[in-house]
């Protein structure tokens, strides 16, 4: 019986350059398959750890009003609520952003004050004071109400913003942009938005003037949506976008993340 040569079976042995480029593009487009599901996955847990995050902070300040008898904040108690909230990305139709907040002295006001009261600290991470809590003055007690993730995140430095607390005491959801926090400080029962308040985003055209998106009701009167309850938190979603102009459950608005659904 003859013996095949060396050379033979060593070819045989062998990928040809055909299998070689068949073989890659069958993992190419697997990967092309599974990359969507992977994106989706990853929103989905994003969206289920910013709803618990949200739920948190305004359980914590539900708490903190039941233990002092007041809502974590340097604002005084008064006729109107009042929005902590941060620059977020309008969608068509400001491009640099829009702060929805209820400004004091006409300076925009980020969460950062109420999430240093909640977390018993009296100095930032990057070192500054935190004037409305100097010598625990708004929680004397020293209780811990949330202990959330320290990120590390610079705003001053460049990189994109990440989830968590920052150094200057910013709590930032898991795409980078800040919580916006609304308090009764009025006492009335009812919380009102600075974005949520407004007829265009939380109207429901399709019944009664009172009902409203999301659960909010109105009196009647203009921009007047309110939450009956003490506290609203809430993310700008996935798209870090918001629409003044368009239902809360439409377009930009609908991947809201909001502690009170």
């Amino acid at each position: 019986m003859k013996n095949m040569p060396i050379h033979s079976r060593r070819a045989r042995a062998g990928f040809t350059i055909v299998e070689l480029l068949t073989v890659i593009a069958i993992i190419a487009i697997l990967a092309a398959m599974l990359l969507p599901v992977l994106s989706a996955a990853r929103t989905h847990a994003q969206r289920v750890q910013a709803h618990l995050q949200v739920v948190d902070i305004a359980q914590a300040i539900q708490k903190y009003d039941s233990d002092y008898g007041r809502f974590p904040t340097s604002q005084a108690a008064g006729t109107n609520d009042f929005t902590y909230g941060g620059t977020v990305f309008d969608a068509g139709r400001n491009l640099g952003g829009t702060v929805y907040t209820t400004p004091t002295s006409g300076v925009m006001m980020t969460n950062e004050e109420v999430i240093a009261i909640l977390m018993d600290v009296t100095n930032y991470a990057n070192g500054k004071p935190v004037l409305a809590n100097l010598n625990y003055q708004r929680n004397p007690q020293q209780t811990i109400f949330l202990n959330p993730k320290m990120s590390g995140y610079d705003p001053s430095q460049p990189g994109p913003p990440e989830g968590g607390v920052d150094v200057t005491g910013v709590y930032r959801d898991p795409w980078g942009n800040p919580y916006i926090i609304s308090m009764d400080l009025n006492y009335d029962e009812n919380c009102k938005d600075s974005f949520y308040c407004l007829d265009k985003v939380s109207g429901n055209n399709q019944l009664a003037a009172n009902p409203g998106l999301n659960g909010l009701t109105t009196d009647g009167t203009e921009n007047n949506f309110q939450y009956h309850g003490k506290v609203m938190v809430w993310s700008a979603g996935p798209n870090g976008k918001i629409d003044p102009g368009d239902p809360a459950t439409d377009k930009e608005n609908k991947d809201n993340v909001l502690s009170w659904q």
